[in-house]
């Protein structure tokens, strides 16, 4: 998994595969889920990142 934030456009984005994007749904007002040829889900894009969560730099990381 990589979580990519680009401060300039405010979008995150989390890629959990390395699989190739098929198709995207925006399913809510911006976020676009990428789905591969198989349909499953390859990434998760959140536009206005900074507006939809509170410190889109910041990662916590946890295995439980």
């Amino acid at each position: 998994m990589k979580i990519k934030y680009d401060q300039e456009s405010d979008i995150l984005y989390i890629s959990l595969s390395d699989e190739a994007v098929f198709e995207s749904d925006e399913n809510k007002p911006g976020i676009i889920l990428d789905y591969s040829n198989e349909g499953k889900i390859v990434g998760i894009e959140i536009l206005k990142a900074s507006k939809q969560m509170p410190q889109p730099l910041k990662v916590e990381y946890e295995v439980a």
